[in-house]
């Protein structure tokens, strides 16, 4: 009698285990894609918020999860980890971590990952308040300027520009804060200056605009010809008069692409969707980011070192685009 019992109970167990077994398959880590969106405030944030809003209707299969990152370095170390399945990075640094170049030569290779697309350029954006006396970028000699999250793009593009204009460490003091604490402490007088690598219009900027009087500075010819000599992914670029409230004239300054990546473990038909999507809806991204959108697809799909996802190259070729990958490295190491 007891034995029966026993056996009906355990019956009972292995069912309930079972059923939950099953409901608990759906949220998997192979069904979760986690996308890296960089600090609140940025354009990668509200980038990948508005490609993850746009995939959840169209992948259904799967379920998206957003993760906050400090921005481009990041997000290429937790896509090489698989930690991250999807996140936006600046090309020039892709390239650098993918080969081991530029500032990462000798350091250990992040691969695991390829390109979907470039979706927008991301403009070199450095502010001071309109009533620093701060007019050039010599002007920044003995400041306190903050150049952005550790592991961002706009870390390394700023160390870049100070080096270039001769400000070294010892001529400048330099801190490590993310957008919303750069806006804080510069209005408020406790930094001089803030470097931000963004899209226009950036959300940061432009409510500190309204916070107090701001001035953009130029990076002057003689520091873009040392910069695009050194880094050739730079473009020239202006943010043009009225990009920001009381940004009377053009800013002379340097942009770089941005690139879409995935994990080279996501499936073609994800891969192909997410490239679809971000080629097809681009009013609808400027108009969720604010930040203006490549609208050809060939320019989406040029001027990257890396390999392309198998998917996102399955797109290109349907729309008739020659993929210009500008990589003679070969592949993954």
């Amino acid at each position: 009698m007891r034995n029966t019992k026993m056996k009906k109970i355990l019956a009972v167990v292995l069912a309930s285990t079972a059923v939950f077994v099953g409901m608990t398959g759906c949220s998997a880590p192979g069904h979760t894609i986690r996308a890296g969106s960089a600090p609140v405030g940025g354009v990668y944030y509200m980038m990948t918020n508005a490609l993850v809003d746009m995939a959840e209707k169209e992948i259904t299969d799967y379920e998206f999860d957003i993760r906050t990152t400090t921005g481009s370095v990041a997000n290429l170390r937790l896509l090489s980890e698989d930690y991250i399945q999807m996140g936006i990075a600046q090309a020039d640094i892709i390239n650098n971590v993918y080969y081991g170049e530029g500032d990462y030569k000798g350091k250990k290779l992040l691969q695991g990952y390829s390109a979907i697309g470039s979706p927008y350029t991301e403009v070199m954006q450095i502010v001071v308040r309109a009533d620093s006396g701060i007019e050039s970028l010599d002007d920044l000699q003995d400041k306190t300027v903050s150049v952005g999250a550790e592991e961002s793009g706009s870390e390394q593009n700023a160390e870049q520009i100070l080096a270039a204009c001769g400000l070294t460490d010892g001529l400048v003091k330099t801190v490590n804060l993310d957008y919303t604490e750069s806006a804080k402490e510069l209005e408020a007088g406790e930094i001089d200056a803030v470097f931000c690598t963004s899209g226009l219009k950036t959300t940061m900027i432009d409510e500190l605009s309204r916070q107090c009087d701001i001035r953009l500075l130029d990076i002057d010819h003689t520091v873009e010809k040392r910069m695009k000599g050194e880094y050739p992914f730079y473009l020239r670029t202006v943010i043009p008069a009225g990009t920001y409230i009381g940004q009377e004239k053009e800013v002379s300054t340097l942009g770089v692409k941005t690139v879409l990546c995935v994990s080279n473990k996501m499936s073609e038909d994800v891969a192909y969707s997410l490239t679809k999507i971000m080629n097809t809806r681009e009013k609808e991204l400027q108009y969720s980011t604010g930040v203006t959108i490549e609208q050809d697809d060939s320019r989406a799909a040029s001027g990257i070192t890396i390999p392309f996802h198998p998917g996102a190259l399955k797109y290109y070729e349907e729309q008739g685009i020659q993929v210009e990958n500008t990589s003679t490295k070969g592949t993954e190491r």
